[in-house]
């Protein structure tokens, strides 16, 4: 029989000591026998279990676990480090363990002794070997009867020992003491599995006579899995120590009422925490009880510092669940870490605080009413107000020391304090459920800030006067502030104030108030919110008549019934105005139109004077301001005008909804411009917005003005047709910005111009081209704005293709291209190149082909003949003279009278002499002059 472990060399040690020493065979067999019967008698699989935590992680892999009765045997299979030698001496070891320094669970020692509560004949089989105890082979190898240390004398386990279980590396077998029920066994570890895979995190699955349990972790929750598809999740902070506490599938905690210390497996010391605390603190061998001491004192401390980890874990509104509750503690150690857990909460932050953040115990403050929704509003009030508290919270965080913050603290923190009436109303509401749940008594509430519609704020709801309720007061007006008078803001006004003392108003005291401007404004978004407005109408409408119809500005925001519902008085047309005819038809749809119609059976009561004087449309309204400070008065385009401008107006005087006129309707607007005198002065101010948009967005036979010339600006024919004859004068078509020139100013005229220069279909004179793209150069625009064009208009006045045309920007480039693709530009060829996305001509490569001979031209008599008569000194340097001068580009030879490059070179010519010369000496524009003098140098040429 094999011996791997040297289990022979142990016995025969055991074995000479007790021969040397009888009474040390007495005080092992009564060790084991006070391990067997009293610390370890129900902590067998307790044991075993911490045995294959230290397998598992040992081997650094999660464990399994299998229990199950074969043949009579309690079988305890686990995976991870086998058995060694270590091992086998430990296991024979009362007083010993095989476990390292700083190891959290001991392997294979004294609390191995816990398999003899159930066997006398324990075994170990490991994929190492196996070894095997037994009471009546230790009887008869130490000569004695009776009790005997059944662990101190291991023997190798035979070889026709049952092989391992596949999948498992160790398994302890233990046959049955006679009476030893193994069901019985099996059920008290079945209520045990769940605890012993939290505490031990080593081990993954634990498998009772098939049915199984696991352990999973996701994220901070480990999960224990039942064998009946049941799931038990635990919220864990692992640090020094372990807290845990159950969970609901949400994450929603599920507080322990009672517990016990676990270290890691449970102890004796039982515990009223509403967490589980797993932490390593020192334990008396039975590992039962704790040892007290200095060691405990730390172990506890920090355990109960990482307890805040645990909290924080949790959602705001749960935490208060792991405050432990008042109660007379279980044991010493729960009195000791019950306070020292409540000292952490009344030191260190985890209170949600409504401000944001968080905080500890000593600096929160909680209501000790429960009135719902009431701390949120008073979270930048109070300082430190808790969030998300639960009923009772006060008490709940008392023992932390949280302040209790009374109603009477509340309503002191509201004095002074200016908030939207919309809050104040929300806090009213809040406090009325409270009165009404008899929580809060009224008399609580007296002094409660009222929000005034004239923006104060009274110390108390008695005195002051509500809008809402007042049958009469809804008849009249609606929303309004009247100074003078305690009128309750309405977006404030709850039913709580009037039991509180608030009284409605009286509609002849807010008829008496000569201040409606805030009423009126808000006119509109109280009757869509249901209030009434015809009675506010009346009375502003009332008013003005009595003023001689001279109406405030404000008196336009008036709310008046339309046809499709109510509006403001100035997105209002009077009954049949020209309007009607002028703008688009989408301009008064029901759903989304800018302005409508005011009812006619309303319109029929009140003057058309008066309505106009409020705002009401007959014609098209003029915009003022003698101050402009921003492009701020509801103008179409009104930014990119401001923008298009050298300097911000000085005045603005504009006209309004110019954008709502009908495409086909044009004629007729600028002839109903053109006949009030307040908006022909609007659309002929100079510089003006009116004048500006029209000549870009106004059509004119379908087209705006500006794609117009005038019939007298025949300079411009081919480039812009001749404006149809649409019955309008020619002011109305200057003022409406019809053509009289090339001028450009913005990016769409440019781009404009672009299209026209390369339609193909358009007779543009070379002249013309050539004065379109000098107002091109001179355009304000950024060259990134515009799209180069496909064509672009030659120097002949063709149209060519923009990939074979060139910006012409050295003169005798002309002379190699093709007129059709030249693009002339009498100054700046590079901007003009940029924009219109062409090379300059001088840089596409051309190179002279024909031979020529320097010749100075001092050299040249007829040419000094010329440069006499022109008073011209001959230069130094000279030209390179060609008999025929011809050059390359792109890939074709050209004849050219002369070219410059690096150097100058001209055919032996007239022309070419003289263009040569004059380019030498910068007198380009005499060039023909000096053509003629060469072949006729007589003073005669000079008079022609």
């Amino acid at each position: 029989m094999t011996d791997p472990f040297g289990t022979e060399r142990l016995r025969a040690a055991v074995l000479r000591s007790w021969q040397d020493s009888p009474t040390r065979f007495v005080e092992d067999t009564n060790a084991e026998g006070d391990l067997r019967v009293g610390a370890y008698r129900d902590r067998l699989f307790v044991e075993l279990a911490q045995n294959a935590a230290d397998a598992a992680q040992a081997a650094g892999t999660p464990g399994r676990v299998r229990v199950s009765v074969v043949d009579g045997e309690l079988r305890f299979a686990n995976t991870g480090a086998p058995l060694d030698a270590r091992g086998v001496e430990s296991l024979a070891s009362l007083r010993a363990s095989g476990k390292d320094a700083g190891e959290t669970v001991g392997r294979f020692g004294v609390g191995f002794a816990a398999v003899l509560t159930v066997s006398s004949e324990p075994r170990v089989v490991s994929r190492t070997g196996g070894v095997a105890f037994s009471a009546e082979r230790t009887r008869a190898a130490a000569g004695r009867e009776g009790d005997v240390a059944v662990l101190r004398l291991p023997w190798p386990v035979p070889p026709e020992e049952t092989p391992l279980p596949q999948g498992f590396d160790t398994e302890v077998r233990l046959p049955l003491r006679a009476g030893t029920g193994a069901e019985e066994l099996l059920r008290g570890l079945a209520g045990d599995v769940g605890d012993l895979l939290l505490a031990l995190p080593w081990l993954a699955e634990f498998d009772v006579d098939g049915e199984v349990w696991t352990r999973t972790v996701d994220g901070a929750v480990v999960v224990i899995g039942g064998p009946r598809g049941d799931r038990t999740r635990w919220l864990t902070h692992r640090g020094a120590a372990v807290w845990a506490v159950p969970v609901g599938e949400t994450g929603v905690p599920r507080p322990l009422g009672e517990d016990v210390l676990h270290a890691p497996t449970p102890t004796d010391d039982r515990l009223s925490l509403p967490a589980r605390l797993i932490a390593p603190v020192p334990t008396e061998p039975s590992r039962r009880r704790v040892l007290p001491g200095e060691a405990l004192t730390t172990a506890l401390e920090t355990a109960a510092r990482e307890y805040v980890g645990l909290v924080r874990l949790l959602p705001p509104e749960h935490r208060f669940a792991l405050v432990p509750a008042a109660g007379f503690p279980k044991s010493t150690v729960d009195a000791t870490i019950r306070e020292l857990v409540l000292a952490v909460l009344t030191d260190q932050p985890w209170l949600a605080g409504q401000s944001g953040g968080e905080l500890a115990g000593r600096q929160a403050r909680v209501l000790d009413a429960d009135v719902p929704g009431l701390a949120p509003l008073l979270k930048d009030l109070i300082p430190g107000l808790v969030a998300d508290a639960p009923p009772g919270a006060a008490a709940i965080l008392k023992p932390v020391s949280a302040e209790p913050c009374t109603i009477g603290d509340v309503l002191d923190a509201l004095t002074g304090v200016v908030r939207e009436p919309r809050w104040w109303r929300e806090l009213y509401a809040a406090l009325a459920v409270a009165v009404d749940t008899h929580v809060l008594a009224t008399d609580a509430l007296e002094g409660l800030p009222v929000p005034l519609s004239d923006g104060r704020t009274l110390p108390g709801a008695r005195g002051a006067l509500l809008v809402e309720g007042s049958a009469e007061l809804l008849e009249l007006l609606s929303d309004v502030d009247v100074p003078g008078l305690r009128l309750v803001h309405p977006e404030a006004a709850h039913p709580l104030l009037e039991r509180l003392g608030a009284k409605h108003a009286d509609a002849r005291e807010l008829l008496e108030s000569d201040q409606l401007m805030d009423a009126v404004e808000r006119s509109v978004e109280d009757i869509r919110s249901g209030l009434d407005g015809m009675t506010l109408a009346g009375a502003v409408l009332r008013l003005v008549a009595d003023c001689g119809d001279s109406a405030p500005a404000w008196a336009r925001a008036l709310a008046l019934p339309a046809e499709d519902g109510w509006r403001r008085a100035d997105e209002l047309v009077l009954p049949g105005s020209p309007l009607l005819d002028i703008f688009d038809e989408e301009v008064f749809d029901a759903d989304d139109g800018a302005l409508s119609v005011v009812d006619e059976e309303f319109a029929e009561d009140w003057p058309k004077e008066t309505l106009v004087a409020v705002g009401v449309l007959d014609s098209f309204a003029v915009v003022g301001d003698a101050d402009p400070h921003e492009p701020d008065h509801d103008l179409p385009d009104e930014e990119e005008w401001w923008d298009s401008r050298s300097r911000p107006p000085a005045t603005v005087l504009a006209i309004r909804d110019l954008d709502l006129v009908a495409d086909d309707a044009w004629p007729a607007a600028l002839r109903l411009l053109a006949a009030r005198p307040e908006t022909w002065r609007a659309l002929t101010e100079p510089d003006g917005h009116a004048g500006w948009w029209l000549a870009r967005n106004a059509l004119l036979a379908g087209e705006p003005p500006n794609a117009w010339r005038m019939p007298d600006a025949v300079t411009l024919t081919g480039l812009y047709d001749e404006v149809p004859d649409l019955g309008l004068s020619r002011e109305v078509l200057l003022a409406a910005g019809v053509r009289t020139g090339l001028e450009l100013s913005s990016v769409d005229e440019v781009r404009e111009l672009l299209f026209r220069l390369g339609d193909p279909g358009r007779r543009i004179s070379p002249g013309l081209a050539a004065r379109a793209h000098a107002e091109l150069v001179e355009s304000p625009v950024d060259v990134r704005e515009v799209d180069p064009p496909e064509g672009v208009r030659g120097a002949d006045g063709t149209v060519a293709d923009a990939p074979d045309a060139a910006v012409l920007d050295v003169p005798w480039y002309a002379a190699v291209l093709a007129p059709g693709a030249i693009v002339v530009a009498p100054e700046t060829p590079e901007r003009l190149a940029e924009l219109l996305d062409l090379p300059l001509a001088s840089s596409l490569p051309a190179e002279v082909t024909s031979e020529g001979e320097y010749v100075p031209w001092a050299e040249l008599p007829a040419l000094r003949l010329a440069a006499d008569q022109l008073g011209e000194r001959i230069p130094d340097g000279g030209v390179i003279l060609h008999e025929t001068l011809t050059v390359s580009c792109k890939d074709t030879e050209h004849d050219v009278p002369w070219w410059s490059g690096d150097r100058l070179h001209a055919a032996d010519t007239s022309e070419g002499l003289a263009r040569a010369f004059a380019w030498a000496t910068d007198r380009w524009a005499d060039r023909h002059l000096l053509t003629a003098l060469l072949d006729d140098p007589s003073p005669a040429t000079l008079q022609n």
